[in-house]
């Protein structure tokens, strides 16, 4: 009798039956262009989830600190995008284009956290434009750089912490007067106030400053010159000449900033077709020296073709998310990934070797910007 009245049990539900367990879940699908679309073609209950506005920001910011690299940004002309994944993550070139005003001369200065940055020469300003959602912030150069932007080299980067909506932006530059009297300086921008911070510099034993992105480790930026890094640290806003491992750099194609393994300063050193990874250390006593790490024979990794051999490996890019460099032979481009394991990839497309790299998180088919 007793048993007769008992209440019956309600069916047993399963664990992704709950909407907010299943968007957990779902937002931890690998980074990739298509993870979100084939996720949608699931069932329609998927495809509401994957597609929601709200959804798609939280996917993008969850995978933000480690993103694909989806291809490249031509440094000049129309800055066009060159896709590099294959199919079904390949992007189409115009998915990612600029409408570029009269009178406007695009140059790329790099790419980071999302955000391409780009100088505008003629009307003296910046340009901080999100490909995916396409955003874009116009932003006018302090006075002072801007009286001498036809005179010398203006580099810059941007960034912004993750699952923020705000950026940061810093422009440098290297100048000289009659007296040989040669100077870095750095001005730094915040979206936040709308405003430009003080001119910050350092003194430079040369005035090259190259056109090579800006590498960001831990809380600073970092610039290669004519022998010798600039760094800026972001905390402390201050500017500081790092030297090199080697003096006698002359060719700044062989050589390039990196991040070390564990995190810190690193740089690559090319000789003919061997590679040396350096870290910079910091002992006990607060001294920073470089540090032999690695040394790899490209022609043996690469397994490189004796066409190839016949002219030297050049350093044409990095990518500081995926840590990976990127290398140009006389028949293509070549990835390599600087971490244990030294996986390589090779692009036939030689047009690499002017963009920048582009890494941010893209999610195709219903799952809009």
């Amino acid at each position: 009798m007793a048993a007769s009245l008992r209440c019956p049990h309600s069916p047993a539900t399963g664990p992704l039956d709950d909407d907010d367990l299943l968007r957990e879940v779902l937002l931890r699908l690998p980074p990739q262009p298509s993870s979100l679309s084939r996720a949608s073609a699931v069932c329609r209950r998927w495809r509401r989830l994957v597609s929601d506005a709200g959804f798609c920001r939280r996917f993008r910011i969850h995978h933000r600190r480690n993103p694909p690299l989806l291809g490249f940004f031509h440094r000049y002309q129309r800055l066009p995008f060159l896709p590099t994944l294959e199919a079904p993550n390949r992007i189409p070139p115009g998915r990612f284009s600029l409408q570029r005003d009269d009178g406007d001369h695009f140059l790329s200065l790099g790419c980071r956290h999302g955000l391409l940055l780009i100088l505008l020469i003629k009307r003296l300003q910046v340009l901080v434009w999100d490909p995916v959602t396409g955003d874009q912030h116009r932003v006018a150069i302090p006075p002072w750089i801007a009286a001498r932007a036809e005179k010398t080299v203006i580099n810059g980067a941007v960034f912004r912490a993750s699952g923020d909506v705000q950026f940061q932006v810093v422009l440098v530059m290297a100048d000289g007067d009659h007296n040989n009297c040669r100077r870095a300086f750095a001005c730094a921008y915040s979206s936040h106030t709308g405003l430009w911070g003080d001119l910050i510099s350092t003194p430079i034993t040369s005035e090259v400053l190259f056109q090579d992105a800006a590498v960001m480790v831990g809380n600073s930026l970092y610039w290669l010159l004519d022998g010798g890094i600039l760094e800026f640290d972001l905390e402390r806003q201050r500017l500081a000449v790092i030297q090199v491992p080697v003096l006698d750099i002359s060719v700044h194609d062989d050589f390039t900033i990196t991040r070390a393994e564990g995190g810190g300063l690193g740089c690559l050193l090319l000789l003919d077709f061997t590679d040396q990874l350096w870290n910079r250390k910091t002992d006990c006593n607060g001294v920073a020296a470089w540090v032999l790490a690695r040394t790899i024979e490209l022609d043996k990794l690469l397994s490189l073709n004796p066409d190839e051999k016949r002219r030297p490996l050049t350093i044409v890019g990095f990518a500081e998310c995926n840590n990976v460099v990127f290398m140009r032979t006389v028949s293509g481009i070549f990835m390599i990934q600087l971490e244990s394991l030294l996986q390589f990839k090779k692009f036939p497309e030689t047009s690499i070797m002017f963009g920048h790299p582009f890494e941010s998180v893209y999610a195709s088919g219903n799952c809009m910007p």
